[in-house]
């Protein structure tokens, strides 16, 4: 089969595309997938690049999201899933799938019956796709973790990316005032259309100064930042009285400076979420079938392009997702 590959971590440069990639075993409990879609995420790159004391076992073929078609089902598993359109919930008892298991940017994929979740009738695979990774961490960290409320301002740095455009969404179908920060007015307009009220281009101002002028010197309820040692000081100054800090990673490195002044005085609050839930995905597709929310999809691409995909990612050209086709 088809697959994306690399053999040693490092650049966009070491993957590899390849034709003749052995097909998976299927086992006892298992379905197998023939991958329609597979969306990419930061996580790919930094599992690509290498991960401190996390394992990858190498060759590796990383991509967690993944949607597509049962092909046939292990023992014990119900014959009926058969045929079925199926999204994969890439929490495994071992880990993530792609990160620490083989993964999806391939054409078929043998994985846990139990992880599949049914696509309803009228969303695509590649909206479905969209959803578990980035979507899903955005509503657990914003719904279950985070419990934002109507009426509160709720401030969403890196804005644009996969992660970014689905709190927009959320936090603006959940009732809150949204501010968007992000590199560019182009994707700031996007991000209107998506229902930020507010916009901050962060090439021209700084954003912690700017939400304190909209918020009137009040501040952001909720701010979030999972950029880490690049915003978070701005963050800390930005957030509010009782004013709640959400995080689910630190694309520009974990080691944040945090002035716990602000911390103590505004009694503030830090909340991280590690992913997604089931549950999560589960609403999100019901979401995207009632047309509440519209997964935003930069640009669908063929496997053979996905060293392209994710320099596109690392330069932050993209608006939303990136999903491949096998």
């Amino acid at each position: 089969m088809r697959a994306v590959v690399f053999y040693e971590h490092g650049g966009a440069d070491v993957l590899r595309y390849e034709t003749d990639w052995p097909e998976p075993a299927l086992r006892a409990g298992q379905a197998r997938l023939a991958v329609k879609a597979v969306a990419l995420n930061h996580l790919d790159i930094f599992v690509r690049r290498g991960m401190p004391a996390i394992h990858t076992e190498l060759p590796h073929i990383s991509g967690g999201d993944v949607a597509g078609v049962v092909l046939e089902v292990g023992e014990g598993v119900d014959p009926a899933l058969v045929g079925q359109r199926m999204l994969l919930d890439p929490k495994l008892p071992q880990g993530a799938f792609g990160e620490h298991t083989q993964g999806g940017m391939c054409e078929q994929v043998c994985v846990p019956a139990g992880n599949l979740v049914p696509i309803p009738d009228g969303v695509s695979f590649e909206a479905a796709a969209a959803l578990p990774i980035a979507y899903g961490t955005a509503w657990r960290m914003l719904i279950r973790r985070g419990r934002v409320s109507a009426g509160e301002q709720v401030l969403v740095l890196g804005a644009s990316g996969g992660v970014g455009t689905a709190c927009v969404q959320i936090a603006a179908l959940a009732g809150c005032v949204v501010y968007a920060a992000a590199s560019s007015d182009e994707k700031l307009q996007k991000l209107r259309t998506l229902g930020a009220h507010h916009l901050i281009n962060v090439q021209r101002e700084n954003f912690s100064a700017a939400v304190w002028r909209l918020t009137e010197r009040r501040g952001a309820d909720v701010i979030v930042d999972y950029s880490g040692r690049d915003t978070w000081p701005g963050s800390i100054r930005a957030l509010g009285q009782g004013g709640r800090l959400l995080t689910c990673g630190a694309t520009s490195g974990y080691e944040a400076v945090t002035d716990l002044r602000y911390v103590w005085a505004r009694e503030q609050t830090i909340v991280g979420c590690n992913g997604w839930d089931r549950d999560g995905i589960e609403a999100l597709l019901e979401l995207v079938g009632a047309k509440k929310i519209v997964p935003v999809i930069d640009r669908v691409l063929p496997l053979e392009q996905a060293r392209g995909a994710e320099e596109a990612i690392e330069r932050r050209e993209i608006f939303g997702k990136v999903i491949l086709k096998p």
